[in-house]
């Protein structure tokens, strides 16, 4: 299925009042929804609240740079959902780390999603001021990954 396809698609949903998709073609299916599935040995199914609430009510804040504060141009967002990857391989030098110099073209990263390894490039010069997932995480549709300055 082509990615062009599969950005289309979550771009209607996002439009529409559906919550879920699946389309198959040939021996290919793909399923797209408004709500979190992630399951597997390191993430545990649990019910939360709609409203984020802190984890203990004497517990301090944390005050750290959000992406709602850093200007949409220097966002680097997921373009797909999948798991977050940033070396090519366990064991290897991650593609970038924060304080160096990319150029457009540069692999930032790879998001694996349904098996395939889709490389993450850059879009523009800058610094890589911030990487904001962690290795092996996932990551949902137009999550911010990465601040470019």
């Amino acid at each position: 299925m082509d990615i062009r396809k599969i950005k289309k698609l979550i771009e209607l949903l996002e439009r529409s009042d559906i919550a879920e998709i699946e389309i198959r073609e040939g021996e290919e299916s793909l399923r797209i929804s408004r709500y979190s599935t992630v399951t597997g040995p390191a993430v545990p199914q649990v019910s939360t609240p709609a409203t984020p609430q802190a984890a203990a009510p004497d517990a301090p804040e944390i005050q750290e740079e959000t992406p709602e504060k850093i200007p949409e141009e220097n966002l680097v967002r997921s373009p797909m959902v999948g798991t977050f990857y940033r070396a090519p391989s366990p064991g290897s030098r991650p593609f970038v780390e924060e304080g160096q110099t990319v150029k457009p073209g540069d692999i930032l990263c790879i998001i694996e999603a349904m098996k395939i390894l889709n490389q993450i490039e850059s879009e523009r010069s800058g610094i890589v001021r911030q990487i904001l997932v962690e290795n092996g995480q996932p990551v949902e549709y137009n999550q911010p990954l990465f601040v470019i300055e």
